[in-house]
């Protein structure tokens, strides 16, 4: 599936899409250059599931995790994981990588390269190219 977006206010109108074609997918891989929303697309998703927390890049930090009520009203989680200064898959499965694969929690991964022999086979891959400073295509597959 492929959307265009060109604001923030339409990224938030194409969450609950992108959500649906997700389906019973909770691993989704971030594909994209510098800049082109890897993150905002993360704060967008989390607004969209109501996490407690606002998203924010881990960058620095490798793994932010936010909290928020699934549909049942029960306690859920978002990993949202930054590969991008981890040199070697050792360093990932040291930062616990590999459990938030397979734990049943939503989990994206930002410049996930390094790890996709260990991605999940159902994992989503998410393609975000830039168009110019505002328009983003994002490709789902």
């Amino acid at each position: 599936m492929e959307w265009r977006t060109s604001s923030l206010a339409e990224l938030d109108k194409i969450i609950p899409e992108i959500a649906a074609a997700l389906g019973q997918r909770r691993k989704v891989a971030l594909y994209g250059d510098l800049g082109a929303g890897k993150t905002t697309f993360v704060k967008a998703f989390c607004r969209w599931l109501g996490t407690v927390e606002h998203a924010s890049s881990p960058t620095f930090s490798l793994i932010n995790d936010y909290a928020y009520s699934d549909n049942a009203a029960s306690p859920a989680v978002v990993h949202h994981i930054d590969l991008y200064r981890v040199k070697t898959v050792e360093e990932a499965l040291d930062l616990g990588v590999e459990e938030m694969l397979y734990d049943p929690w939503y989990c994206f991964i930002e410049w996930p390269q390094l790890i996709e022999p260990l991605l999940p086979a159902d994992t989503a891959r998410l393609q975000m190219h830039v168009i110019s400073a505002y328009e983003r295509h994002l490709i789902l597959s």
